[in-house]
């Protein structure tokens, strides 16, 4: 195995050494909970590499891969990372204290009263991130129009410091009333912070807008993640530095957009769904391609699932300001992405009752799944094994062979009351068919969108195995499957902007002239900022708006321009079905959006040639659907040639995934060599 690296290695060393002077290599690369995935663009193409992730460390599995890839002098690194996202899950943050305004401490406890479980009266909400006794206020205020009804004294700062010296916190959280409308005390109380030699988190540099209970989580969120997360991204650009020649790090942001690792390191709240939303970017991109721009995302991997609905046709994918991650809002923006905890690492057991259950816990990397050697414990991946729709032979390219016979063994020691492995590894994955399907009728159906009207695009190492019966499920048309889907979450790294946001609340009427001094600063803001993080332009800038109605309580969001207003009463009646053109509006949050392009990543097309499929079939092999055994033919997918088709049943397998194509089912080859299936 060793040998074999190597030699991946000296090969790659020449092949830079015959590119010298052309443009530096650019790689991204998806840490995921199973497996890294890396992609980048070599002489021939497009090109991937997976290694299982290392949990312990992510940064290892990625200096492993650069080191097999060996980019030159001045490479371009990009990250999409689950290192923030995994710290929310399991608590793992910093301790972390939050300052505020004097009688406004308990804001993150008291939250907005809601009740996630309605009728759940045993149900008790998760603990806030700072604990009461790491609750500080200080006597200030500010009023809503940006008035100092009361100075902060220099005397006030030096006990809060003093306080907080003694509580010993890892990072701070410092959001004070209305900070938004004028931050001088805020900037008096950070500036007093500072001395405490710990990560100061400051709300009118993260978010400037109202609504502070709001505020306040986002830059707990942020204050709980940046000591973590400051000592991840910092190691792994110093080593990627001094290992590489110069090489840059870039991080993937939760928006759709690239930002520097300085930034990451230091708002990382910003990063929280990196990896996702490479997928979104990816798949949109692969599906408007090839002629399909209204989509649901639907990435499956090791760990969970991440889905989203991108319609083209009204203007790509889209963000939002109002999203919860693990329970706590966050008011950056996000693309708008559900996930549930279903991947193929998910785990399957019988509670106390009886009752099979699947998820939300995983194995994993460490130890993964049965059939990868280490695991013990059955998993939706064995699951798919044992039914026969993946190749034991053909997973990561045969690079590493799953153990169909050991997972046989687990299974039947596991199965409980169930007549069979067989109807054991079926009672799995329907039922985490049930809850992927759930979260896609969420974002679709839920939404008022008629799931019949898109393509399911499958990705992520596990999808495509179950993409066809969600499909059917949801009565969609069709599902594509891109190339390299187990790494189209890299690819989408790969393709996206540089992006920097900026909001403010400005609480005005609808005049546009009172709105652009706001556009313009935040805009020379972003600017410099982008020249000062070393990026080659310094972007274009996307305006646009929160508007309401006078007196509601949430808005929406819609371009900046002379006929916002119209656009508003557009945007109202899809969301609610009605419009009142004769109630007057207000403009809540102006917003920029600073866009310097990257370099496009060709997907080429190829020739169409009728053709069957059947110079792909390499073997045969048992599989059951839905309760019926037959024996099957399994494709190697690099072997499909743009305009082949065939029907199902049929098992495709490729380097970074396999694709299940349940009977009935038609599938066909089309020039960029995406499968299309007809379910």
């Amino acid at each position: 195995m060793r040998s074999g690296r190597d030699e991946q290695l000296k090969k790659n060393r020449r092949r830079l050494r015959a590119s010298a002077g052309k443009q530096p290599l650019r790689i991204a690369i998806d840490t995921g909970g199973t497996f890294t995935d890396c992609v980048y663009v070599a002489a021939d193409g497009l090109r991937v590499l997976k290694l299982f992730s290392t949990p312990h460390d992510p940064g290892t599995a990625i200096l492993d891969a650069l080191r097999q890839i060996a980019p030159g002098p001045g490479a371009e690194i990009r990250h999409g990372t689950t290192v923030g996202t995994n710290t929310l899950i399991e608590r793992s943050g910093a301790r972390v204290a939050f300052v505020t305004t004097a009688g406004f401490e308990d804001t993150i406890a008291i939250g907005r009263q809601a009740r996630p479980r309605l009728y759940d009266w045993l149900a008790t909400p998760d603990e806030p991130l700072a604990g009461a006794e790491m609750r500080f206020g200080v006597a200030e205020r500010t009023l809503h129009d940006g008035e100092i009804l009361k100075a902060v004294a220099a005397e006030e700062v030096e006990r809060v410091v003093e306080e907080l010296r003694a509580a010993k916190p890892e990072a701070v959280a410092l959001s004070l009333l209305f900070s938004f409308a004028n931050a001088e005390n805020e900037r008096a109380v950070a500036a007093g912070l500072e001395r405490l030699g710990v990560p100061v988190s400051v709300s009118h540099e993260i978010l400037p807008e109202f609504r502070e209970y709001e505020r306040a989580s986002t830059v707990l969120v942020n204050a709980y993640l940046a000591p973590k997360m400051g000592r991840y991204i910092g190691a792994l650009e110093r080593a990627v530095k001094e290992e590489f020649r110069e090489a840059r790090l870039q991080v993937m942001q939760s928006s759709g957009g690239i930002v520097s690792a300085g930034v990451a390191a230091r708002e990382p709240v910003r990063t929280i769904l990196s990896g996702p939303a490479g997928g979104v970017v990816g798949a949109y991109a692969v599906a408007r391609a090839a002629g399909f721009p209204r989509m649901v995302g639907f990435d499956m991997g090791g760990t969970s699932t991440d889905v989203a609905l991108v319609d083209g046709t009204a203007g790509g994918p889209r963000t939002t300001s109002e999203s919860q991650v693990t329970g706590l809002p966050v008011g950056v923006p996000v693309l708008d992405i559900h996930t549930v905890g279903a991947g193929g690492g998910s785990l399957a057991r019988f509670d106390a009752g009886g009752i099979l259950r699947v998820g939300p816990q995983s194995a994993g990397a460490e130890p993964g799944p049965i059939c990868y050697g280490r695991g013990s414990e059955p998993t939706v991946t064995d699951a798919n094994l044992l039914l026969g729709r993946m190749d034991p032979e053909g997973f990561l390219g045969g690079k590493v062979r799953l153990e169909e016979k050991r997972a046989r063994e687990f299974f039947e020691k596991k199965k409980g009351p169930l007549a069979s492995v067989e109807e054991f590894a079926e009672g799995i994955i329907r039922l985490a068919d049930a809850t992927m399907e759930k979260a896609l009728r969420l974002i679709s159906v839920e939404r008022g969108h008629d799931p019949r009207d898109f393509t399911l695009v499958s990705f992520g190492g596990a999808g495509p195995l179950h993409a066809c019966a969600l499909a059917r499920a949801l009565r969609m048309p069709r599902v594509l499957v891109p190339r390299m889907p187990g790494a189209l979450s890299a690819l989408g790294i790969l393709m996206s902007d540089v992006v920097k946001d900026y909001s403010r609340t400005v609480m005005a009427g609808p005049e546009m002239e009172r709105l652009e001094g706001h556009f313009e600063e935040m805009e020379r803001r972003g600017a410099r900022e982008m020249r000062a993080e070393g990026f080659l332009s310094s972007g274009m800038a996307v305006r646009s708006m929160d508007v309401r109605y006078v007196g509601q309580g949430y808005e929406l969001n819609v371009a900046a321009g002379r006929d916002f207003v119209a656009q508003f009463h557009r945007a109202h009646r899809l969301r609610y079905g009605y419009a009142d053109e004769a109630r007057a509006v207000e403009v809540v949050n102006v917003r920029v959006r600073m866009v310097a392009p990257t370099e496009s990543v060709e997907l080429p097309a190829r020739r169409l040639r009728a053709g069957n499929g059947r110079q792909a079939v390499r073997k045969k092999r048992r599989v059951i659907f839905e309760g019926r055994q037959a024996s099957v033919p399994v494709l190697e997918r690099e072997l499909l040639r743009a305009g082949d088709a065939f029907r199902g049943p049929a098992v495709i397998t490729e380097y970074s995934a396999t694709t299940a194509v349940p009977p009935g089912c038609r599938v066909r080859v089309d020039a960029r060599e995406n499968l299309i299936i007809e379910v």
